[in-house]
Order: C-alpha cells, then structure tokens, then sequence
C-alpha cells in the first residue's frame, strides 16, 4: 500500500497527561503500576488524571496518599503529592487547602483507611464543608494488608479475621459512610458509584469530574464512593469479581445520589491572607522605637539563623523545659521555629528528648536528624546521638569527662558536671538552663529580651526566674572560658 492510501487518523484515547511517562516504582517495569489484575483502582485512577486533563487544572492538583491500595499514587499521578498517615489524608487535605487555597486537593482513600482509622477526620471535615474532594474506593476490605474485616465488609462475608463470615453479633452491621455524611448540613455532593459494568464506569466518570470540578467552583465538600472489585483479596477472577460488585455489593449499597447542593451552593469565603510579618509592627501599633534595644521584630533581622538543636536526657532533668525556652524564645524573636517533644511512657526516670529547630526561613520538617548542637543530659543519650552530630557542631555534655570511645575529631565539646555546678548555685534542678546558657552563648542567635521573655512567659515563680537567669549567665561565663583554655 502506497503512501498515499493510508487513511488519515486521530488518536480518540490515550495516555492522560496528568500521568507520569514512566512509572519509576520499579526498575524493569516503568509501564505498570502495583495494582492487581482486575483492581477497581486502575480505572478509578483513570477518572480522575482524565478530569484533571480536561479541567486544566495539573499544576494547581494536589493528591493525598494515605497508607493503602493508594499509597504509590505519588510515582503515577505527575501532580503535587504528599503522603498522609493511615486515615489522615482529610486532616492533611485540609491542612493543604487552607494554606493554598488556589490549590485543588484531592484526597484518595480507601475503606479501611476512611471508614475505620480515619472516620473521625473524614466525618469533621464533611461537616466543616472543607472545599476538598475526597475519592473513596469501597471494595468491603481491608485489601493492602491481606485481608482482614474492614468496617464496609458485607454480613456473611468471609475474612481473614472473619473465617466464619462478618456478623452482626460480632463486628456489627456494615458502615454506609455516604448515607451518614449526606445526613450533615456543609457537604455539597455525596455520590455512590460502581465499577459493575460498562455503563457504571460511565456515570462514575461523570461522578468523579463533577466532584472535582465543584472544587474548582470552590463550592465546598464532595465525596464519591466507589464500588471497587478486589479479585485477589475476594479469590475471584476479574470477571466474577466485576459482576459481584454489580449483583452482590449494590443491594447492601445502593447507588445514587445522596446530597447535592451544587445548584443552590455558592462559593466559600476564602479567609483573609495571613498579614506579612513586616507588617505585624504597625498592625500591633508598635513603632521602632516602641522596640526594646536589641529586640527584633519579624522582618527586621539582617542575619540568617538555621539552629538544629537535640536535648536529651532522663525524665525529670527539665529537657523538654530547655527546649521550650528555646523555641520560645526563638518566636519572641520573629524566628520560625518547630518544638517536638518525646519522651517515655515514665514522665519521671524514663527516656526524654526533644528536637528544636530554629530559622529564618520556612522550617520543611521538625525533626533533627543532624543536629549542630547536642545537649546530652547523661551518657545513655550522649552514646546514642553523639554520632547523628554535624562535623562541626556542638555537644555539651553533662559529664565530669568525655569517654574515650565517644570522642569525636570533627565536633566540638563541652563536658562538664552540670548538675553539680547547679547545685553550687542554689538548686541542681537549674543544671537544665546552665546547659542553656551555654548552648546559647554557642548560637549567638537569640537576644537577650527574648530570652528573658520566654523565661516569664514560661516559669511563673519569681524566685525560679531568678535562679534560671543565674543559671544561664553561668552557662554562658563557662562556655567562655573552655574557649580561653582552648
């Protein structure tokens, strides 16, 4: 055939554009996802990078992956990802959306993880009418983790931790979650769907659009359940499974509409911008010189600070104390700062430590994971972060000497009795601020108001005050004078 024979074509159907090229999950297999042959969540991932495609909206989508069938959706779908704890993804949504409200959020959730774990967070933020769109593939169990009854598996139906079959006696009734959110007040759409047939893929298509594009109108909560075919999980083909969903699954879960208030909805009020932090000053009426000397305001400080700081020690020893005087501190000062306390279950004589970040720029994690100083409050908790120390940084060590074995080249150390010197002072409870004072003599990135600040918004006794401010100038005096020995 020449050339000139071959018929003009256009390609109907393709690859969706909110998809990666390659699926980089696995080495050898860029052309595949994980799902199992048969899976409602292949077609289902389809509906929603199409809605995407023809809302044009790619750059501005942001999808939730929970724990779940759902949770390598970030190597498939080529839009913002953020990966949400086990039934989290609608707090996460949330949280997303109202920091970026220009954004479309979608939160991609199964039924284990929406209607157990999460039911509380999926329940409140359907009647908070966050403007989210929540996709909630049913498939009546717990799928990913091989088996087990979720709240949504049908009565009789057997699990791997319902060998007899689910009963009412045992695990209760089945949870129709679209059935209660639509009984609330805020939520614009409440949708049940199948993927029992060709014409279901049809109306869920339509569905998952719809439930997108009120987002779009900024219109307020939707949520489109989804009857998903599990065959490895139920032990059917493909086929069976499909017909199942359509023949067994719909007569414990109609489909339909259960809410829809798009046509009298209007569109939220977004909330008022946060105000610059320059501008924080003249909204509070303080002018410069209003300013205690030294003191400086958000958007006035002319160095960079990035302090990554870890405390720890035994409970009692006021580790999470010297950490919130620091991370106090550091807001009194107009600097970002994070505070994450851990600790045992023995408040008292069991493990503690916290991790204290401070900066001026947007803080990404509030985890340490390298610390530029190390306050170890006894040695189990110098020997377990000593090495997690930046090469450079600082460990203070609450220690007549340094052990040999934990000696490092690269960091700098200050080891000394502490508690004892606290003591000295008046009370071996202040060893805690001793160790302050030195550490911040170290940052040099704190001024002294706002030390002073943190200590009265923080310590209500006076006499305490007192005694902690002793405490920290003698900190700092000692952290001098190891440099002059030096």
């Amino acid at each position: 055939m020449s050339n000139e024979m071959i018929p003009d074509y256009e390609v109907a159907h393709g690859k969706s554009k909110a998809f990666y090229e390659r699926y980089e999950r696995k080495g050898e297999l860029h052309h595949q996802t994980h799902y199992c042959p048969g899976c409602g969540h292949g077609n289902v991932s389809k509906m929603l990078a199409r809605a995407i495609d023809e809302l044009g909206i790619q750059d501005r989508t942001i999808l939730i992956n929970p724990v779940g069938c759902s949770v390598f959706g970030y190597y498939y779908f080529d839009v913002g990802n953020i990966q949400a704890a086990h039934g989290r993804a609608p707090a996460v949504a949330t949280a997303v959306k109202r920091s970026r409200p220009d954004s479309v959020v979608v939160a991609y959730q199964g039924d284990g993880d929406l209607a157990a774990i999460g039911s509380g967070e999926i329940l409140h933020a359907a009647n908070r009418g966050e403007n989210i769109t929540v996709i909630f593939v049913n498939n009546g169990i717990y799928s990913m983790t091989g088996g087990q009854v979720a709240p949504t598996t049908l009565l009789g139906m057997k699990s791997l931790t319902t060998p007899q079959g689910r009963s009412v006696a045992n695990e209760g009734y089945p949870l129709h979650v679209s059935e209660l959110l639509a009984t609330l007040e805020a939520p614009v759409l409440i949708e049940r769907v199948g993927l029992g047939d060709a014409k279901q893929i049809v109306q869920a298509t339509r569905a998952i659009k719809r439930a997108v594009e009120n987002q779009v109108r900024g219109l307020g909560f939707s949520l489109i359940e989804v009857l998903s075919p599990c065959p490895t999980i139920w032990k059917m083909s493909a086929l069976d499974a499909q017909h199942w969903v359509r023949d067994v699954m719909e007569k414990t879960f109609p489909l339909g509409v259960f809410c829809d208030r798009t046509k009298e909805a209007h569109p939220r009020l977004q909330p008022a911008p946060a105000p610059a932090l320059a501008e924080l000053p003249r909204i509070l009426g303080v002018a410069d010189d209003d300013l205690p000397e030294g003191h400086p305001y958000p958007g006035k400080r002319a160095e960079e600070v990035d302090l990554h700081v870890r405390v720890a020690g035994f409970g009692g020893q006021g580790v999470l104390l010297l950490g919130e005087v620091l991370a106090e501190a550091g807001l009194d000062a107009g600097l970002e700062v994070s505070w994450l306390p851990s600790y045992g279950p023995e408040m008292r004589s069991g493990t503690s430590n916290c991790h204290v970040r401070l900066s001026t720029k947007t803080i990404d994690s509030p985890l340490v994971v390298l610390p530029d100083v190390l306050v170890a409050m006894n040695e189990p908790s110098l020997r377990k972060f000593d090495d997690s120390v930046r090469p450079g940084g600082w460990v203070i060590y609450n220690g007549d000497t340094f052990p040999e074995d934990c000696k490092r080249k690269d960091v700098n150390v200050l080891a000394l009795p502490f508690t004892d010197i606290a003591h000295e002072l008046g009370d071996a409870r202040v060893g805690n601020m001793v160790m302050l004072g030195a550490l911040l003599e170290i940052a040099n990135a704190l001024p002294q108001t706002s030390i002073d600040a943190a200590l009265g918004r923080l310590v209500k006794n006076p006499k305490w005050v007192a005694l902690d401010e002793r405490a920290l100038e003698r900190g700092r005096a000692l952290l001098k004078e190891s440099l002059l020995e030096v």
